[in-house]
């Protein structure tokens, strides 16, 4: 199966002591970038959460976790604040010595005294880490779920879009190869014509046999069988990664490269317009195959 890199996913959890939201979504990279966000207090899970991501064999994409906790209970409160009465007496103190030693004005109020949040001590509640994992967990595989099946659904439309695609650049080939084979007769003839008329003109017999060899040399530099027969191997092995499914994409990329080659050879040997057009025809195809490759994992 092919997977695409963007999809979304969501996992709720509502009780009378917590309110979980867990949202999965992820957009086209070419390596696997995952960010998470936690709420500070559980930054902890961070880890634990990267590590059950790639463990659903996610592999490529710019992954985004959003994880949003709501714990009502008593002792649920992230954080205790209180005050530094010892630095802020201190502070005060400083601060009134600074107005009489140059001569200030007085303004010292209780909002710009907060302002100095190093008279705040911030008291993290303690967390028993493997009971929040163990709370998060079911929240985080139920927006996985959903992540994954999108991947997949979105993959499987991709798949069918490019199968249609590659079998209608395969089509072409044999047409081309008919084309060929008469273009290169055509080619042949004329260029020996133009030989035997050239010696002809200067008064010189031409060697038969030498003429022979070398009209058949040009044919064979002009003749496309070799390239006709490396992209049949590369639509062949182009099925077979799409039939194997997984982290495909870097591989088909791969391939159409090659393909790309081997149609760009075709074009460059033939004069034939009507090759000319089909060869125009795969390389619009392949850039369109090209583009889907992108979303693929």
């Amino acid at each position: 199966m092919i997977y695409s890199m963007t999809a979304f996913g969501r996992g709720v959890l509502r009780t009378e002591e917590l309110d979980v939201t867990v949202e999965v979504r992820s957009v086209n990279n070419r390596f696997l970038d995952c960010t998470i966000k936690l709420p500070r207090a559980y930054s902890f899970l961070e880890e634990k959460i990267k590590g059950y991501i790639s463990s659903r064999k996610v592999t490529r994409g710019k992954v985004e976790v959003f994880v949003g906790i709501d714990n009502h209970s008593a002792d649920g409160a992230a954080a205790k604040l209180t005050l530094d009465k010892e630095y802020a007496r201190a502070y005060i103190e400083a601060l009134n010595e600074l107005g009489e030693t140059f001569g200030l004005t007085n303004d010292i109020t209780l909002m710009r005294v907060a302002a100095n949040r190093d008279i705040f001590r911030t008291e993290k509640a303690e967390h028993d880490e493997e009971k929040d994992w163990q709370m998060l967990l079911p929240v985080l595989e139920e927006a996985m779920d959903m992540f994954v099946a999108a991947r997949a659904a979105e993959g499987a439309k991709i798949e069918k879009d490019i199968r249609g695609k590659i079998a209608g650049i395969e089509a072409l080939t044999p047409e081309i190869a008919a084309l060929s084979e008469q273009d290169t007769v055509s080619r042949k003839e004329k260029l020996e014509e133009r030989i035997r008329k050239l010696l002809g003109d200067e008064g010189i017999v031409p060697d038969e046999g030498r003429l022979l060899t070398e009209c058949a040399i040009f044919a064979d530099k002009i003749a496309i069988d070799e390239e006709l027969v490396r992209l049949a191997s590369h639509f062949s092995a182009f099925y077979e990664i799409l039939d194997l499914g997984g982290a495909a994409g870097r591989k088909l990329d791969f391939l159409l490269q090659e393909i790309n080659r081997e149609t760009n050879t075709i074009g460059s040997k033939c004069s034939n317009l009507s090759i000319s057009r089909k060869v125009v025809d795969i390389k619009s195809e392949l850039e369109k195959i090209r583009e889907q490759i992108q979303n693929i994992e």
